[in-house]
């Protein structure tokens, strides 16, 4: 199963981010072989952001991304969203990449399911 999940909230000050996350990284862990994909577009392209730093005990979506990359998902974010905050490629979480509404476009035709945060 092909699931995608648009992520749009910025990392922190609400929870959207943080809770797609955990249901990415929950859904991959109970069927490894389903194919999640999550795009950040808007001010959820921050959580792409590599070098977070966050207090002792707060969780840190930087980690997530990674944990999700590590097993078989795919991180992608918003080129345009990205230049508009000024987030450089070079800066992003190893793994993730620059991706365009025309791939966004093809990922949702090819999901069976979308979630959006």
């Amino acid at each position: 199963m092909q699931i995608l999940f648009i992520l749009n909230d910025p990392p922190y000050g609400t929870e959207r981010v943080y809770n797609g996350l955990r249901l990415a990284q929950a859904l991959l862990k109970s069927d490894p072989q389903s194919g999640v994909t999550v795009f950040l577009m808007a001010d959820a392209v921050i959580a792409g952001k590599a070098g977070q730093k966050t207090p002792d005990g707060y969780y840190n979506v930087e980690r997530m991304l990674k944990r999700l990359l590590a097993g078989s998902g795919k991180v992608l974010l918003c080129g345009t969203c990205m230049d508009a905050r000024g987030l450089e490629e070079s800066a992003i979480v190893p793994g993730a990449r620059r991706s365009t509404m025309d791939e966004l476009a093809a990922e949702t035709k090819a999901a069976d399911k979308v979630l959006v945060f």
